[in-house]
């Protein structure tokens, strides 16, 4: 591996024109086709094999023409202080909305307030439902500016007007201002870090290029794949966060050969055969990671996965070839480590051979080898108390009650909770399916006077039957919130109940709609938790032995993940779910976190965690096999590696707390928690806990079995292929200096 890559890095440096061209035209094509693709049409969202997305498929089939997962829109209206909404002039209001509404081309239906009685007790609140042919991301701008024109003629008139449902969703929207910020944090880093703007400057780029191929071809690709707008913001997300990481690594290893006083050319080629290598494996856990979403089932989850991680493989190849050309056209721009501007023509400063002074990372790592048992149990119990809020973790899928104050569909969401009750905001669709029964009205009746009888209903409306009298549906209001626990327990008598009416009538009881998918959703993904994190985990376990050519440092890798992962949880919930710092971080109403929150963490942050693992971990392998003992090797790969890990971390952080500022809850909460499990892992677990243990264990750590060590192929992360006399020269490493620093 370190050998071809050697060899690949120095083509690229010789032929840089001839790379760089390739990449521009790789932009070029990409975002050409993103400008002439067709705009992208319907993301259905569908989860097969739940009850609810079957229920859904049932209502296409026998209620042909009703588009069951077509958009819809509540408009609600209030009447000003004093007056009732039937009054005279407040009800000629409404009911010229209603006709308005009516008029739309996508419009199937509109439901008028005073013939449904959709009028609150008090007389003061009621609503317009609106339906549409198409679903909510396929409705064209000129429907929902229609719907927001009606609404704003009847607020002319006098009413409160607020408008709730998914017709006015345009996508997710993450916060521009946030990303600039980020961006602008992580080029002051990369300017500490690597001592010059040119060098600085490289990352950002190469990272920019990577970014803007792989969302290009998302958008060119959205409509024929079905890709909705979280994809291309996961994608950037990722994309930008190891795109920069990535050439971070490969411009400091070769700022480093370069100190070492090998020549340009040869500096880039050993930057690419060894931090190279670090990146191929550390991108390949990314990529197991996001692909691995697949086996949950859930094609909207899949295609995120895929797409992302399409991106992070072009982030890799970005390192490995544009990384090496850029490189060659710096040329002296780009310094060695250490050196300063001294002259015009600059030089090292200081005396060559002369050692240098221990930096923060190699000071803190002789502090661990010291106390490896203190510092292994300050960072677990740490760890551990901050992961306790993980264990009063609720789950449920963002509503318009999760929406900032501001927006008009949280504003008609807490109109239609004060007129109607809590439970009018998720209305569950009862489906029964009598085509088998003898009498179908006489088992739709059951099933209504059973509903009746449950706790927590508020109401039950009458059955509706289809043209051939064999389906009906029912639709039940729950008492309390959607996104309650009361209103899941309900859904779940509902069902129970449905087993009881099957035996007795052989119609079968399907419960549906928005809460009740949402429920199935949550479910179907803490079933697949754990077949998922078997997966990812083991693949990846697999790749770091044969990385690392040892048994207990992935091992230890793959624990310390769980560690931070659950921590990140823990403050999550603390925020999201709790409250804790939410007027800080813009979170205007508490709630169960995102269903998909914990799968998707295990996913993304075990993938960058690794990368950590990797870039570090390689460092002090590659010391130990060199000859110098297993504490001094920590000691050396902190010194070579802690500073710009430390760097890639706060510049994840970041690209992630960019995201924070976002009105979407989802994307906020996704980037919280990214951010947070990126500092935990990279700076308690990787920076505290993992050179602890390999303390503690000494050469134990890197011990393999040998039946093993013949089966696994020699990738040479280490670059030990690349070493020649010289370089073994260089190392004197295991005598009585090695053994005082291990005494020490």
């Amino acid at each position: 591996m370190a050998t071809f890559l050697y060899k690949l890095g120095r083509l690229a440096f010789r032929r840089r024109h001839f790379v760089a061209l390739i990449w521009v035209a790789l932009l070029t094509l990409a975002g050409v086709g993103a400008a002439s693709a067709p705009a992208a049409g319907s993301t259905s969202f569908s989860i097969p094999g739940t009850e609810a997305q079957k229920a859904f498929d049932l209502l296409d089939q026998r209620f042909p023409g009703t588009s069951s997962d077509g958009a819809t829109a509540r408009v609600v209206f209030k009447a000003p202080a004093g007056e009732k909404i039937s009054d005279t002039l407040n009800k000629a209001t409404v009911e010229k909305t209603v006709k308005k509404l009516a008029g739309g081309s996508e419009v199937t239906s509109v439901d008028d307030p005073f013939k449904t009685r959709a009028v609150s007790k008090d007389g003061t609140v009621a609503y317009a439902s609106v339906r549409y042919g198409v679903s909510g991301m396929e409705l064209k701008d000129a429907s929902r500016d229609a719907l927001e024109a009606a609404g704003h003629d009847a607020q002319k008139a006098g009413l409160t007007v607020e408008i709730g449902g998914d017709a006015l969703q345009a996508g997710a929207e993450p916060g521009a201002a946030g990303e600039v910020v980020g961006l602008a944090i992580a080029a002051v880093v990369l300017v500490i870090t690597l001592g010059s703007l040119v060098a600085a400057g490289l990352p950002l780029l190469t990272a920019i290029i990577g970014v803007g191929i792989g969302v290009s071809t998302i958008t060119a690709l959205a409509k024929a794949l079905d890709l909705g707008d979280t994809t291309s913001t996961l994608a950037l997300m990722i994309g930008l966060a190891v795109g920069i990481d990535y050439a971070l690594f490969i411009v400091s290893r070769y700022r480093g050969e370069l100190a070492e006083g090998r020549d340009r050319e040869e500096a880039v080629g050993r930057a690419a055969g060894t931090a190279g290598s670090a990146v191929v494996f550390a991108g390949l856990t990314v990529v197991i990671a996001l692909a691995g979403l697949s086996v949950v089932g859930v094609p909207m989850l899949t295609k995120m996965g895929l797409a992302a991680a399409g991106t992070v493989v072009v982030a890799v190849l970005i390192a490995l070839t544009m990384v090496p050309a850029l490189l060659g056209y710096a040329g002296k721009r780009v310094r060695a480590a250490g050196e300063k501007r001294g002259s015009r023509r600059g030089r090292a400063t200081g005396t060559p051979g002369a050692p240098a002074r221990p930096g923060l990372g190699e000071r803190w790592a002789s502090f661990v080898v010291r106390r490896p048992a203190a510092v292994l149990l300050l960072g677990v119990v740490g760890l551990g108390v901050v992961a306790l809020p993980a264990s009063q973790l609720e789950l449920g899928l963002p509503d318009d009650g999760s929406q900032p104050t501001s927006t008009t569909q949280r504003r008609a969401y807490d109109l239609l909770s004060d007129g109607f009750g809590p439970g009018f905001n998720g209305p569950l669709m009862i489906v029964v399916d009598a085509k088998e029964s003898a009498d179908p009205k006489a088992a739709a009746g059951t099933v209504t006077d059973g509903i009746k009888g449950l706790k927590d209903v508020a109401s039950v409306s009458p059955a509706m039957f289809n043209p051939a009298g064999d389906t009906a549906t029912i639709t039940v209001v729950p008492s309390s919130k959607p996104s309650s626990v009361r209103t899941e327990d309900l859904v779940h008598a509902i069902r129970d109940e449905g087993t009881e009416v099957k035996a007795d009538t052989d119609a079968r009881v399907l419960v549906t709609g928005t809460t009740a998918m949402n429920i199935d959703f949550s479910q179907k993904l803490n079933d697949a938790l754990v077949p998922y994190l078997a997966l990812v985990v083991g693949l990846a376990f697999l790749l770091l032995i044969a990385v690392f050519r040892s048994v207990l440092v992935p091992l230890k890798a793959a624990l310390g993940f769980l560690l931070s992962v659950l921590a990140a949880l823990g403050a999550v919930v603390a925020v999201f779910q709790w409250g804790w710092l939410g007027g800080l971080l813009g979170v205007e109403q508490t709630g169960p976190i995102m269903s998909m929150m914990p799968i998707f963490m295990v996913g993304v942050v075990f993938g960058l965690a690794m990368d950590y693992e990797v870039f570090l971990v390689t460092r002090m392998r590659e010391a130990y096999v060199h000859g110098e003992t297993p504490g001094q090797a920590v000691v050396t790969g902190f010194r070579h590696s802690a500073r710009v890990v430390g760097a890639a971390a706060v510049i994840m952080m970041s690209v992630f707390g960019g995201f924070i500022t976002s009105s979407e809850s989802m994307i906020k909460m996704i980037g919280f928690g990214l951010a947070i499990a990126v500092f935990f892992d990279a700076f308690v677990v990787r920076m505290a806990v993992v050179p602890a243990v390999l303390a503690l264990l000494g050469k134990r750590a890197w011990w393999l079995p040998r039946w093993l060590d013949r089966a696994l192929p020699n990738v040479d992360v280490e670059g030990e292929g690349l070493r020649t006399p010289a370089d073994a020269g260089g190392h004197a490493g295991t005598g009585d200096e090695d053994r005082e620093l291990v005494r020490a």
